[in-house]
């Protein structure tokens, strides 16, 4: 009886730890990038739309932007052709675009789907639907790699509309130009740009990895929180390399632009979206703008000590 009644105790002081953080981010948007290993295993990605089920219902305003890469390269090499990139971006013909979009819709509406199974309403779009995503052809140092998007302005109008209207807007990353042609738009920068463009307190990035290392091959050089300079001095160090390099950069631009937090949170962890958002310690990384007034403690000052 005493062992239940601790654990009873112990679930109350959990929930007590999240009501500041309930209070504060309140009908505040909170944009959600969504991909990776925590996409391809189907436990994980009940547990993520939980997640973000959950913060609608306690009062935030979730955006998700999912991703879909190794689905669209599962479906590539069906028709016979061979994946290929080019520094981290998709070599995008024709045939790959329409596959592409056939596998974003796909996972968007299924996505959906998991949404409302668990009583909420979402609407899944892309960013074709209402002009919401206008681009121009992406270039990879100067190289033509096909239908690629570059994003160059976002329309959030159906996206404020959707969450006005009570739904948890899903939104996959393809997009328009000028001349209507279909592109497909890298889910790292598409939830940047949204993020930017809805005034939204949180950027979420659920990834492959814990979040940040000062050396990825050290455990103990975690970085738990950081300032967008302190991410800018980061990059310039050449400390940041491979994938996460672009990851960082859309970090800091999101900062810079009005976003309030980012976090880089390991996707195949069950509920990091929770332990990341509504506990004060967290588990992954957050970078925060210069001027936010949530001190940052000890950790902020051995960062800055040893930079």
């Amino acid at each position: 009886m005493e062992k239940d009644m601790q654990e009873v105790m112990r679930k109350a002081e959990v929930l007590i730890e999240a009501l500041p953080y309930i209070q504060r981010f309140n009908r505040k948007i909170i944009v959600v990038k969504y991909g990776g290993s925590a996409m391809s295993n189907e436990e994980l990605q009940k547990n993520v739309i939980k997640d973000v089920t959950l913060l609608k219902l306690v009062g935030f305003k979730p955006i998700i932007v999912h991703g879909g890469g190794k689905e669209i390269s599962r479906w590539v090499g069906k028709v016979g052709k061979e994946p290929r990139f080019v520094n981290g971006l998709r070599v995008t013909d024709e045939e790959t675009m329409e596959i592409a979009e056939m596998v974003l819709n796909r996972v968007n509406k299924s996505l959906v789907t998991m949404v409302q199974e668990l009583g909420v309403k979402a609407a899944g779009v892309c960013g074709k639907d209402g002009g919401l995503l206008k681009v121009e052809k992406k270039y990879s140092d100067g190289q033509d790699i096909g239908y690629v998007g570059d994003i160059k302005e976002v329309d959030a109008k159906i996206l404020y509309d959707l969450l006005e209207n009570d739904f948890l807007p899903i939104v996959a990353p393809i997009g328009l130009d000028d001349h209507f042609d279909t592109y497909n738009i890298n889910a790292d920068d598409a939830a940047c740009a949204i993020a930017k463009a809805v005034g939204a307190d949180k950027l979420v990035f659920l990834t492959d990895i814990e979040g940040l290392y000062r050396d990825i091959n050290d455990k103990s050089t975690f970085i738990s929180r950081l300032t967008a300079s302190d991410a800018e001095r980061l990059i310039e160090s050449g400390i940041i390399g491979g994938g996460m390099l672009p990851k960082l950069n859309n970090c800091t631009s999101a900062i810079q632009n009005g976003v309030s937090r980012v976090h880089i949170l390991d996707g195949r962890v069950p509920h990091c979206l929770l332990l990341e958002i509504f506990t004060k310690e967290g588990i992954g990384t957050a970078i925060i703008a210069d001027d936010d007034n949530l001190a940052l403690g000890v950790r902020r000052d051995q960062f800055c000590a040893e930079h």
